[in-house]
């Protein structure tokens, strides 16, 4: 049995200290606020709860699989998990030419047929071929992208696996972004609902590759989960088995440096001064936090994604009035090409969730964008966001009561992660520079886990590095990835 001690406790953090406490080792979390969850907060007010961080859940078999490993009750169990059907609205445009389609969450025909009402015949056609092309993607990647540790040749990552349209002229002189397939394989607006589907991860498709079509198969062959009581309520899951499985949690507990001791990990010096001895430390969290010169600075340990990762805003919006029985839990509202460079992609979330509001004749509304905080004019104003979501919510001023904005300066407030960076999942191709560190660091016995490890951010790509750091942990170098 070793001593682990955890830093952090997001979501891959516990996800972690759950399954090496099954394991039979001794685990101690911790963590320097007051809670647990990490960017997995809840916001209430007047009756009104809100998400404050990740308000979807995709691929919850991540989930599942740490509550069979963990223990007899099975997620289901903890939680109430609904599929959200339709699946998403996207919102294209404004005034009497704007186009609404409404995706279905359950039907590869459905949607077919929903966008060949919207865009013409054979607008579903060529949008099931392009994801069927990302399903190729997919089958490539998963087991080394998201299921294995990163291996040492990891260049291979590096090259696009999409497999582009012969003839298509993008394979000529290097391979494609996903903002030209896009525009080749799909064309006018069609296209924007790949991108935008992208946008929404943080990602700019000018810049991302091909690949990154994995990301909306995903979602409409796995399905968006909602979890009622919102995503805090499976941040409490987790934790709760953490507790069950004895895992210690130290709150107010920061961290200052990873000691060592004959060239590896020892444990960690706490802000007050305090050492804790540990056989293993997990890093949780951006390991940018620990000073510059920490041990755990060695190579591969630090980020080479640091700079540049986009951050959010959000909107917390307060409505009078019964939410609309033919409102979508999540519309995505195009940029409107016509204002120039303005605000990106927004995300509108209306959960039909009686938590979220005092009572039948209210509705909780969660509006936000990515943003880069160091860009000019980087980060929309309220004003910008209040008329995106309008496109969305008719009538959504008239209704407003109140509105609480979470800026990227409140996200590095509650998370620690500089300037409120959220880390996109890992994506191959890009010569790998979308890739994240591998678990494994140069400092034997210092690990690391959460969105800044491989495989990279999102609520299931945290949940992957608990069984992947788990299995480096418990199996060493035989460990060849979960089955």
């Amino acid at each position: 049995m070793a001593r682990i001690a955890v830093i952090g406790a997001g979501m891959g953090a516990m996800a972690t200290a759950a399954r090496l406490a099954v394991a039979g080792h001794r685990v101690t979390v911790h963590e320097r606020g007051p809670d647990h969850g990490g960017s997995v907060g809840r916001h209430r007010r007047d009756g009104f709860a809100f998400d404050t961080g990740p308000g979807l859940l995709h691929l919850p078999a991540v989930y599942r699989d740490l509550f069979i490993k963990t223990g007899k009750r099975p997620l289901e169990d903890h939680v109430d998990l609904v599929q959200l059907d339709p699946a998403v609205r996207h919102v294209l445009g404004e005034g009497p030419g704007a186009i609404t389609v409404t995706l279905p969450g359950k039907s590869r025909g459905g949607v077919a047929a929903a966008l060949d009402e919207a865009f013409g015949p054979g607008a579903g056609e060529r949008w099931n071929a392009v994801l069927g092309r990302a399903r190729d993607t997919w089958d490539a990647t998963r087991r080394p992208l998201l299921e294995e540790p990163l291996r040492p040749a990891w260049q291979s990552l590096g090259r696009d696996p999409y497999p582009a349209l012969r003839g298509s002229g993008l394979l000529r002189r290097r391979p494609p972004t996903l903002a030209e397939v896009a525009g080749r394989e799909l064309g006018g607006p069609l296209a924007e609902l790949l991108t935008a589907r992208v946008e929404t991860y943080g990602l700019d498709p000018r810049t991302a590759p091909a690949s990154a079509a994995a990301l909306p198969y995903m979602e409409q062959t796995f399905g968006s989960w909602y979890v009622r009581g919102g995503l805090r309520a499976l941040a409490t899951a987790v934790h709760e088995r953490c507790l069950e499985r004895k895992v210690e949690f130290v709150f107010g507990s920061g961290v200052r440096d990873v000691l060592t001791r004959d060239g590896r990990a020892a444990g960690l010096l706490l802000d007050d001064g305090t050492e804790e001895a540990a056989d293993l430390v997990v890093c949780g969290i951006d390991p940018r936090q620990l000073p510059v010169g920490s041990p755990a600075w060695a190579p591969d340990a630090v980020p080479a994604r640091g700079a540049g990762v986009p951050s959010r805003i959000t909107l917390l919006l307060a409505l009078r009035g019964a939410r609309p029985t033919d409102a979508a839990h999540r519309t995505l509202v195009h940029r409107d090409p016509g204002h120039g460079a303005g605000v990106g992609t927004v995300t509108v979330l209306r959960p039909d969730d009686p938590t979220t509001r005092p009572d039948a004749d209210h509705e909780a509304v969660t509006v936000s964008a990515v943003c880069d905080p160091q860009a000019p004019q980087g980060v929309p104003g309220v004003q910008e966001l209040l008329a995106a979501a309008e496109r969305a919510v008719p009538g959504l001023r008239e209704r407003l009561l109140w509105h609480e904005v979470r800026t990227p300066a409140d996200v590095e407030a509650a998370t620690g992660a500089l300037g409120g960076a959220v880390p996109p999942p890992a994506l191959a191709g890009a010569g790998g520079r979308l890739l994240y560190p591998a678990n494994t660091t140069a400092l034997p016995g210092f690990y690391l886990a959460g969105g800044w490890a491989h495989p990279g951010g999102g609520l299931a790509h945290a949940g992957m590095t608990g069984a992947l750091v788990a299995g480096l942990i418990v199996e060493g170098d035989r460990f060849r990835g979960s089955q």
